[in-house]
């Protein structure tokens, strides 16, 4: 059978590029554990990554290969994609949680590449259906090649990601991604439902950041622990703690639309696009009537007033919107650590754990 991820060396690497480059966004140790070392120092990715730090290069150095294509147009828009990635969270839990129970094998390497190109094909059809011209602080695909060309990019990236499975015999991990690819379509197709009446239920709230985000986040840890573990009670408590994680790290998200001295400058963009998060969704649901239907009508009409949109923001505060919410991430980190808990305890455990920490304490 043919591996897709032995092709030959395509890009160029420098002897001090790293794969996780150090970030701006820091947390501060959680609290003393069992074996688990503090110091007064804030984490960085590549402090939480160093158990797993060879492998993340060994994957850089393969996917960057796996990349290279025939065709002179598809050739030149990987290279793009693979020059502008992001922090690499995903591939992160996806050894990490392999070496929760074992060694790396060669299942982790392509799993770690079957969710970092569904997660790169998602980001691109997202950018065309919400007419997104950046990403990252770069243009986007369909910004710099349209939007025809952008959705082929990213069903070819699917395409590799199921041949790469197909190829190699990894059914069972082929299974688990495409489970959070259908949960991450039905979660955007419910919000677009919803969003078009303004929806003020935190149950469909959880439902759709669920699907949306947290689907992507356990399919990483389940394909990680399911790389090199057959049990499929464990591989299914290793899928609970990522929808954990994935929901407080969606929580995070959304409270960097209202600001705050920990978050930074309001965006107000769930706003602008009319959709409601868990801080609106809560104060609007704890108004008065004359403010809630105040507040409604701004989001509606006028959400593209700074003014009105500040106004909103003001409101949300004072209601306690945001302390509510975050009393909710608090909630779901909480879980997911004691989720975390029931693995063994080892250098992987340690550094997962200071992970769900960063994803819930960052500033971007």
């Amino acid at each position: 059978m043919t591996n897709s991820m032995d092709l030959s060396f395509y890009f160029r690497t420098k002897k001090e590029e790293t794969l996780v480059t150090p970030t701006t966004a820091t947390v501060k140790n959680p609290p003393p554990r069992r074996n688990h070392q503090v110091n007064n120092m804030p984490l960085t990715l590549n402090d939480i990554s160093q158990p797993i730090s060879a492998e993340l290069l060994e994957f850089e150095r393969k996917f960057k290969a796996s990349m290279k294509a025939k065709v002179a147009l598809l050739d030149k828009i990987m290279y793009y994609i693979v020059q502008h990635k992001g922090k690499q969270m995903r591939p992160m839990f996806v050894f990490l949680a392999a070496k929760l129970s074992g060694d790396v094998t060669d299942a982790t390497y392509r799993g770690a590449s079957l969710i970092e190109l569904l997660h790169t094909a998602t980001l691109i059809h997202d950018d065309v259906v919400d007419d997104s011209n950046e990403r990252r602080g770069f243009f986007s695909v369909n910004a710099l090649w349209k939007n025809k060309i952008a959705v082929l990019i990213g069903d070819y990236l699917l395409s590799k990601g199921l041949l790469l499975s197909i190829d190699n015999g990894d059914f069972r991990l082929l299974q688990i991604v495409s489970r959070a690819v259908k949960d991450m379509s039905e979660g955007e197709l419910l919000q677009m439902e919803r969003s078009r009446n303004l929806n003020l239920d935190e149950d469909i709230y959880f439902d759709i950041i669920r699907q949306k985000t947290a689907s992507l986040i356990a399919s990483s840890i389940a394909v990680g622990f399911a790389s090199n573990n057959t049990d499929e009670a464990q591989q299914a408590l290793a899928w609970e703690l990522g929808e954990k994680i994935g929901i407080a790290f969606q929580i995070r998200d959304d409270l960097f639309d209202f600001g705050s001295d920990d978050i930074g400058k309001p965006t107000g963009i769930d706003i602008q696009e009319k959709k409601l998060t868990l801080p609106l969704i809560y104060a609007i649901n704890n108004a008065s009537k004359a403010d809630k239907r105040r507040m409604i009508y701004n989001i509606k009409n006028h959400n593209t007033n700074k003014q009105k949109v500040k106004e909103v923001i003001d409101f949300v505060w004072q209601s306690g919107g945001i302390e509510y919410t975050k009393k909710a991430m608090h909630k779901y980190r909480q879980e997911a650590i004691d989720l975390l808990h029931q693995f063994p305890d080892n250098a992987a455990r340690n550094s997962l754990e200071q992970l769900i920490w960063f994803v819930t304490e960052r500033k971007k």
